[in-house]
């Protein structure tokens, strides 16, 4: 594809936007600035610290944000650009354009096992060996890669994709555009037991599994049901690989939880909420909108809106990093103390 075709397909492109085609290379691929090869676009953002690698990178051509200085450095190594908003983003369309996905043929692989109660809409890829339960509903132009296994009363609303080794247990349902990766668990019973004299009696676990529009699942990601009403979580929300979402968790919408987030049940989670790797919120915690929990952070209470907390337990972020910086110093303030009651005067006993 000419680099000229391929800005015509980008939306932050108009007809005023800075460029140069210098040769109007052909792009086969696309790179990281610093391992980019002839044939292939990168891109680099403002303050990146790949700047330097402008100099010296081997990319035909690249998409830089609005700055003069990168734009005459492009220019004087002879490769073709645009200056935009947001590289990034153009970045990944850019990604979409250059590597197409191919969509998967409609119809039923011989070797899966489709109840007959089932619904399939138009368009349905179902692959080799995925089984389909009893009473489900698989809606127009969803994907069902091979081995994916949907239990009994699963609804599947337009466009969702199941990856290979997913399991979609009895009350999940999905809307329009949901994704769910290899080899996770949506709908599994949620860690409900009572203690009695006897021992831990199981309680039942009834409710259901609600995804709203355009969720991503990463890939061994596990979401409880509950007892009984639900689970849900907002629409456009992104949850990465192995993440744990406990019983009853609702999340707004537009969250992101990244790796090894674990949140217990009952916990609610308000709009564009951000959870970084391996943070854990306690049962029945609350987190407002716009809150950012950084790695490792543990949530016991409540968070409010807009709020940036670190530390296990968490606290607000500045607070946080001061804290960092004096622990670093305590063996020296520990030191010193030792100094001044060693030199003070002694205690009179009484």
């Amino acid at each position: 594809m000419l680099f000229s075709e391929l800005l015509s397909r980008l939306g932050q492109v108009t007809g005023e936007t800075p460029r140069h085609l210098a040769s109007d290379p052909e792009l086969q691929g696309a790179n990281a600035l610093d391992q980019a090869t002839p044939g292939q676009l990168s891109f680099l953002e403002r303050g990146n610290a790949l700047a330097l690698a402008l100099d010296n990178t081997r990319a035909s051509a690249v998409l830089l944000p609005p700055d003069p200085d990168l734009q005459a450095i492009a220019t004087a190594q002879g490769l073709a650009w645009v200056a935009l908003k947001d590289p990034r983003l153009a970045f990944a369309e850019s990604l979409d354009c250059l590597h197409p996905r191919k969509p998967k043929p409609a119809g039923i692989h011989p070797t899966a096992v489709v109840d007959s109660s089932a619904t399939i809409g138009f368009g349905v890829h179902i692959g080799a060996h995925v089984v389909v339960g009893e009473a489900c509903t698989i809606a127009d132009g969803c994907t069902l890669h091979a081995g994916a296994v949907l239990y009994e009363d699963v609804q599947l609303a337009r466009g969702c994709e199941i990856h290979s080794g997913a399991v979609l247990h009895p009350g999940s349902r999905l809307a329009a555009q949901c994704v769910v990766h290899s080899n996770a668990v949506v709908g599994s019973e949620g860690f409900g037991f009572v203690p009695t004299a006897q021992g831990w009696r199981k309680m039942p676990q009834t409710g259901l599994v609600v995804l709203e529009e355009a969720v991503e699942v990463g890939c061994g990601t596990t979401i409880d049901r509950p007892s009984v009403g639900e689970t849900r979580i907002g629409a456009g929300t992104k949850i990465d690989n192995l993440v744990q979402i406990g019983h009853g968790v609702i999340t707004g919408k537009g969250c992101a939880l990244a790796s090894q987030v674990g949140i217990a049940g009952g916990a609610k989670l308000g709009h564009g909420v951000i959870l970084a790797g391996q943070v854990g919120v306690a049962n029945r915690a609350v987190i407002g909108d716009g809150a950012i929990a950084s790695s490792k952070s543990g949530i016991h209470g409540e968070v409010a809106a807009g709020e940036v907390v670190s530390g296990y337990p968490a606290i607000p972020n500045r607070l946080w990093l001061r804290c960092s910086a004096a622990f670093n110093k305590l063996p020296e303030m520990a030191k010193t103390l030792r100094k001044l009651q060693a030199s003070g005067p002694k205690a009179t006993s009484q």
